[in-house]
């Protein structure tokens, strides 16, 4: 699973979202949205798919209406593959990551601290821009493998925001393959199942967490729900996802 994210990347303690306080305003930079479409339509503009390669399973991702709004269903059967969009912005003037999601159950033999049970029903994926040739040896080998494997450039870095089984959230689970990619728990547990769960990340608070420097410019912002590592089925709801900020008037 471990090589499955970091294919997908080629392509807590810490609070969420400040309270909005009188006087501000919000600005916000919305990715394509899933629900401006209609159900069983193509993805939104900008949204393509990412599939692992020919040998491997992909998951299906569906726009399908759920509970009155037209969201993106993921169905996964021993698969992983994901959805992209391409998303050019800085971290610190755009901190506040939101979006929605909708986990029906959990994968039992999930658990994203071992390699071999690296799998989520959820996942919402935040990589970034920077110079790779600036990185450790170790971290530019396995790049240069991902791309021979995959086709695909790494990017500088990634920060993967799961659904966990029982690990706490805002904990930072760091690849045991790369130092490059980080996943940070934005859910934990059975207690939300069956909710639809407004989720919201300072991403330059989390990323300066996760890799203890500033953040460069993002590159892409993804979803993934993948069952390849474990096996079995699993799905996921994804509603519409943004990056915000707040400025004084």
């Amino acid at each position: 699973m471990a090589r499955i994210l970091a294919a997908l990347a080629c392509l807590l303690f810490a609070p969420g979202a400040p309270a909005q306080s009188a006087g501000e305003r919000v600005v916000i930079i919305p990715v394509s949205k899933f629900s401006s479409s209609r159900a069983g339509e193509p993805l939104p503009p900008g949204w393509r798919t990412w599939t692992v390669g020919k040998f491997k399973k992909a998951t299906e991702y569906q726009l399908v209406k759920e509970d009155g709004g037209i969201v993106i269903r993921a169905s996964a059967d021993s698969s992983a593959s994901g959805l992209s969009h391409d998303l050019q912005l800085d971290p610190k003037e755009y901190p506040l990551l939101k979006w929605r999601w909708k986990v029906p159950a959990l994968i039992a033999t999930a658990d994203n601290t071992r390699k071999q049970t690296e799998d989520s029903p959820a996942r919402l994926i935040v990589t970034f821009q920077g110079d790779t040739s600036t990185l450790p040896l170790k971290d530019r080998l396995f790049a240069l493998q991902m791309k021979v494997l995959t086709g695909y450039d790494m990017p500088y870095a990634m920060l993967m925001y799961i659904w966990e089984n029982r690990v706490p959230v805002g904990t930072v689970i760091p690849s045991q393959h790369t130092s490059r990619i980080k996943m940070v728990v934005a859910e934990s547990g059975s207690d939300k199942l069956g909710k639809w769960r407004d989720e919201v990340r300072n991403v330059y608070e989390d990323y300066k967490r996760a890799f203890g420097q500033e953040p460069p410019p993002t590159r892409t912002v993804g979803i993934m729900t993948d069952t390849d590592n474990t096996g079995g089925k699993t799905q996921a709801f994804y509603g519409d996802i943004a990056f915000e900020r707040s400025e004084r008037r």
